[in-house]
């Protein structure tokens, strides 16, 4: 027998139910079918901390896997590739095979950065939304762009849609640490993800000014290499109280102040060039020419030191090396043994690791340092844009944004692209974000992206695949 109390409960839960369900109406009440599942799909992801560490990488891949398999995808053409604590998913959607053609790639992380509840406003690994921004950790970097292509293929699937080619989801498990996963797909399993070219969902996107103005679309081309080496000082040590002339710290503080003097050589390549110009004809003044000036003549003096007096393009026009981390020493009372300096450098497409490595032994000028990589880094050459890529992004940009420029780019930072470009696959970053700058807050404190990118982005994979496959 039901109890009066039980009675209550229900009732309770059950108003409570109808309360959620008005609410849910109330704040969206022209959601779509297809924006409803994106945003099931979104919310479900974000609140999965697939941080390193918490081994939640390969749960966030079986769920998806298990989307894509309820859509129609055979579990033949589903790989759930354990590597370590993470995981790599790759989903080939199978084509007719009438382009004669290989397979298009279409590349997202599934790992984050860290995030702590104390740091922000609210749980990062729940996802929230305010007026305008949806947040949580992974908004932007990268969950947004492994919802979009999922829901892309389920979309797809859902039309009875047959490509003239394969089309092959590749999801990593650990860009933002070992890149791990990646490399076992490029080194051990390329017969899963073998294809023409690639298509990345973590870099690229189109730039807004503060009014939500478009002012170009820009499309990664090209990266630089990502490399870590640590510089050591070691010395007899001793009491310090009868300090040496030599000394560890000292001898590693000069080091790396040469570091931190050296300039090194200004360099460029056709991708930077058609960037900068762009972003230079935009600003229209004294920084905005020399970036023009630099595009036409990249050995023009005065406008490389206009641009290298500007912190945000000083470091997109060479190499870097910054010391980001220090430990030494071993008692306040003792004279050090030995010191470390970890020094971290983005080096400009073309250049070896090598090469880098050389140059600080050369700055450094002290045989009695010892200058070592963290591990073997792999350099990665640029992709020249293709016609047909380029193409299909401007039917995808001009359908939100009509007439706006179509730029290739070269980033800072690094992506998973790095690994398929070496392996001969050319890989452009085409994220249908579209943000103000500094509002996505990637890898920092209540990381979002804005509500208007969210929906208007869900047709751009759409758009892209069938201009490329249909």
């Amino acid at each position: 027998m039901i109890t009066s109390r039980q009675i209550y409960h229900i009732l309770f839960t059950v108003v409570l139910l109808l309360i959620s369900i008005v609410n849910v109406h109330a704040q969206d009440p022209e959601l779509n079918a297809n924006e409803i599942r994106a945003l099931k799909i979104y919310r479900t992801i974000i609140g999965m901390r697939t941080a390193a560490g918490y081994n939640k990488v390969p749960e966030m891949a079986a769920y998806l896997a298990g989307q894509l398999q309820i859509a129609g995808f055979s579990q033949y053409d589903i790989h759930i590739l354990a590597h370590d604590e993470t995981a790599a998913l790759v989903v080939r959607y199978r084509g007719n095979d009438s382009s004669g053609k290989k397979p298009i790639l279409f590349l997202a992380h599934m790992d984050v950065m860290d995030a702590s509840a104390d740091d922000w406003e609210h749980d990062p690994f729940q996802l929230q939304d305010d007026k305008n921004f949806f947040l949580g950790r992974g908004a932007s970097d990268n969950k947004y762009g492994v919802m979009n292509l999922v829901q892309t293929f389920i979309r797809l699937k859902q039309e009875d849609f047959i490509p003239r080619r394969d089309l092959i989801l590749v999801f990593s498990g650990d860009e933002e640490t070992t890149q791990g996963t990646t490399s076992l797909l490029v080194n051990e399993r390329l017969d899963l993800i073998d294809a023409e070219f690639a298509l990345n969902s973590d870099s690229g996107g189109g730039s807004l000014a503060d009014d939500g103005t478009p002012l170009a679309y820009t499309f990664q081309s090209a990266e630089k290499t990502y490399a870590t080496f640590e510089i050591t000082a070691r010395n007899p040590g001793g009491h310090s109280a009868a300090p040496r002339k030599d000394n560890a710290i000292y001898d590693l503080a000069t080091a790396l102040l040469k570091i931190r003097s050296h300039r090194f050589p200004v360099m460029s390549n056709a991708i930077l060039r058609e960037s900068l110009k762009t972003k230079g004809q935009q600003l229209d003044d004294e920084l905005g020419n020399a970036l023009v000036a630099y595009s036409n003549d990249p050995k023009n003096e005065e406008a490389i030191n206009t641009i290298l007096q500007s912190e945000d393009y000083d470091h997109v026009i060479s190499t870097t090396c910054v010391a980001t981390m220090l430990r030494g020493g071993q008692a306040e009372n003792a004279l050090p043994q030995s010191a470390t300096a970890t020094v971290n450098c983005r080096i400009f497409p073309g250049t070896e690791v090598s090469e880098i490595a050389k140059t600080l032994k050369n700055i450094i000028a002290n045989d009695e340092l010892e200058i070592k990589p963290l591990k073997d880094y792999i350099a990665s050459p640029a992709s020249e844009p293709r016609k047909d890529v380029t193409n299909a992004i401007s039917k995808a940009v001009h359908s939100r944004y009509p007439n706006l420029d179509i730029v290739p780019s070269m980033s800072s930072g690094y992506t998973d692209a790095l690994h398929f470009r070496r392996a001969g696959i050319p890989t452009y970053g085409v994220s249908s974000r579209f943000t103000k700058s500094g509002v996505s807050n990637a890898h920092g404190i209540n990381e979002r992206i804005p509500k208007v990118t969210f929906f208007d982005g869900l047709n751009h994979w759409i758009i892209i695949i069938k201009e490329l496959a249909e």
